[in-house]
């Protein structure tokens, strides 16, 4: 199995919805063919270099996975026969990775992923409490200056 990167160019002006069903086109005929996908980054809207079909920008999106030359094969046919996607390029990123190591890493991935997610969800919770504390102090502190002003004032 090789270690492989697609990077293509969707038309921009597809909405949402057509866009996940593309995405997910390309997703499944990916494990269709045996791959294994280890990432799949949705770069956005982005302005192109040049026009490409009277289009002056174009939805990026990248893929690695591991596969096959029939994978690719299959990829490329359709990106070929597809109106919506613009553009395409397919890079070999290594020639011989172990299906198990591919996917035990993209389990070691996730995993890292969600405790990072949790860490910073982790430390919202303490900004809101610390912020929501600071607020109660200065709070207190008004009122106590409030009142010693007033004391003051009856002198």
């Amino acid at each position: 199995m090789r270690m492989y990167e697609t990077i293509f160019i969707a038309d921009p002006d597809l909405q949402d919805e057509v866009r996940k069903t593309l995405f997910e086109k390309y997703k499944s005929i990916l494990v269709q063919e045996g791959g294994i996908l280890a990432n799949f980054d949705d770069w956005g809207n982005k302005k192109l270099a040049y026009e490409i079909a009277k289009k002056p920008r174009g939805h990026y999106v990248c893929m690695t996975y591991g596969g096959t030359g029939e994978l690719i094969t299959e990829l490329e046919r359709n990106f070929r026969l597809d109106d919506k996607v613009l553009k395409y390029m397919t890079i070999l990123l290594e020639k011989d990775v172990n299906p198990d190591a591919l996917k035990q890493q993209i389990d070691d991935e996730a995993k890292a992923e969600a405790e990072a997610e949790a860490e910073a969800e982790a430390a919202k919770a303490e900004e809101a409490k610390a912020e929501e504390a600071e607020e109660t102090s200065a709070d207190e502190t008004v009122e106590v200056e409030a009142e010693t002003e007033e004391k003051e004032e009856e002198k």
